[in-house]
């Protein structure tokens, strides 16, 4: 079972967004995937009850034995984590659960300089598990065209993890698939956004294997 954790303990960073893209995308694929949403605002809840037939399942898991709560639900082929933002507590029990952590950071200097506190967690983490963990960083949110979306890339690369080559870019189609609780794989499944979310999950995937 691969447990994806989609952390970044500032808010704004996309993580919901690519978390329940994340999971849809994996379910369509033919995997067996839960969402669990750590985040104590519930907005991957929110998200799944607005549409009646949801396809993606969605539990709450928003205190710090998430690691633990996960040994006791049957098991699945991919568990995706969507992080609390201001949470240590419950960003230090989705790292201990993960398998890969992953972690979307907007491009803009404050953003890179806030993840600092999360990269020395996971880095600590990978320690204890003798490289066992994978982590990795994916630019969210990019404008197109724009030069600090270029930049950001050299800038992560300093922590010392892995950047992926997928971006998620701002588009009007995210919020506005969330509104009715489905995703722009369901809705463009042909268009730009949803290339690039399979392209995130293919570079993901890669990794794991």
């Amino acid at each position: 079972m691969h447990v994806i954790a989609v952390l970044n303990q500032k808010g704004g960073a996309g993580k919901t967004t690519i978390a329940t893209h994340l999971a849809r995308a994996l379910q369509i694929g033919g995997a067996d995937v839960l969402l669990v949403d750590s985040d104590p605002q519930g907005s991957a809840r929110d998200w799944a009850a607005v549409r009646e037939d949801q396809p993606v399942p969605v539990v709450g898991i928003d205190r710090p034995t998430i690691d633990r709560d996960l040994k006791s639900i049957a098991r699945k082929d991919f568990v995706i984590i969507d992080g609390a933002p201001q949470a240590a507590d419950l960003a230090v029990s989705a790292i201990k659960a993960a398998t890969f952590i992953l972690i979307p950071v907007q491009p803009s200097p404050y953003d890179i300089w806030a993840t600092a506190e999360l990269v020395e967690l996971v880095k600590q983490r990978i320690e204890v598990t003798d490289g066992k963990l994978q982590a990795a960083f994916v630019v969210s949110r990019a404008i197109k065209g724009t030069k600090i979306g270029a930049d950001v890339t050299g800038a992560l690369v300093d922590y010392g993890l892995p950047v992926l080559d997928a971006r998620i870019t701002q588009r009007v189609s995210y919020p506005g698939t969330a509104a009715v609780g489905t995703t722009v794989l369901d809705t463009e499944p042909d268009g730009d956004a949803a290339r690039e979310v399979r392209a995130l999950v293919y570079e993901i995937t890669q990794k794991l294997k």
